[in-house]
């Protein structure tokens, strides 16, 4: 089995929704209980951490610039140079003791992102697109966890978890209005407790999908079901994942060690770390918010 290496030991608690900011060359990802923002730069290796002092599911660059991000109490953007934090908007209805989760943009620059309980309740949560004009849309409700969100390289499908329904759902999508529609199941998780998590698509088409408590990435063929490549990662919480680098041929994984006893963390010292894989396909871009 491959094995992705540690690039920075972050130690965070719940590390989630990295991105690739192509304009800036910085992988950008989040410590959503550590309430943090990290940057990675590959060229030199610097990183930065800003502590935001909300929880925060995602973040994404914005063709504007600076970042979008879907925080415990809605959608903020946050300026890297000025340090200005935003609130923009909350969807209206949400339930109670949610928060925001995983999140992504779509080709068009729509920003999906979805919601789950703060106390572990089940479909509780919904999962919302939020279009370049700030209006928000409420797409999938009764969603338990809502997790990886990936596009295929034509845009005509959308693959969208919901993390303890095991399976990765296949949806037909419009790109130019941004609907879904004819869900099926691509992939069904059978790896013990492994659920899945975030997820990303490579150039070919084939899904890649984080498995928490499960060590590492998986690589499907999300129309035949095949399992064609594991990646092993030195920390069962492995939680998302991107493409990034000048070849888009580096795989970033983020993880956390949120809930891990300390006979767990002495066993697995780096969870929490972002690791990166150099893959041998090419895989898709990270989109920015905005029209």
């Amino acid at each position: 089995m491959a094995e992705a290496k540690l690039v920075q030991d972050a130690k965070a608690v719940l590390g989630e929704g990295p991105s690739w900011d192509e304009r800036s060359g910085l992988l950008l990802w989040v410590d959503i209980e550590g309430m943090k923002l990290h940057t990675y730069n590959p060229k030199n290796a610097e990183t930065t951490t800003v502590a935001l002092g909300k929880r925060i599911g995602a973040a994404v660059p914005m063709r504007s610039g600076g970042v979008l991000m879907a925080m415990e109490d809605g959608f903020y953007t946050y300026d890297p140079i000025s340090g200005e934090l935003r609130f923009r908007c909350n969807p209206e209805g949400r339930k109670p003791n949610t928060r925001f989760n995983d999140g992504k943009c779509d080709a068009a620059g729509r920003f999906w992102a979805g919601t789950m309980s703060l106390h572990d309740e089940p479909e509780q949560g919904v999962l919302y697109c939020l279009e370049p004009d700030f209006t928000i849309r409420t797409v999938i409700e009764n969603v338990t966890c809502s997790n990886g969100i990936a596009w295929s390289p034509d845009n005509r499908t959308m693959y969208y978890i919901d993390s303890p329904t095991r399976r990765v759902m296949a949806y037909d999508y419009d790109l130019e209005i941004g609907a879904i529609a004819n869900p099926r199941v691509a992939i069904e998780i059978n790896e013990g407790a492994a659920m899945p998590d975030g997820m990303t698509c490579d150039a070919e088409g084939m899904i890649w999908v984080a498995l928490w408590d499960g060590y590492g990435i998986r690589r499907w063929n999300p129309h035949t079901g095949e399992l064609l490549e594991k990646i092993d990662v030195p920390a069962a919480q492995s939680s998302s994942c991107v493409f990034g680098g000048n070849g888009l041929n580096d795989l970033y994984i983020t993880s956390a060690r949120t809930g891990l006893s300390e006979a767990d963390l002495a066993r697995q010292p780096l969870a929490g770390g972002l690791f990166v894989y150099r893959t041998q396909v090419k895989g898709l871009p990270t989109y920015a918010f905005g029209g």
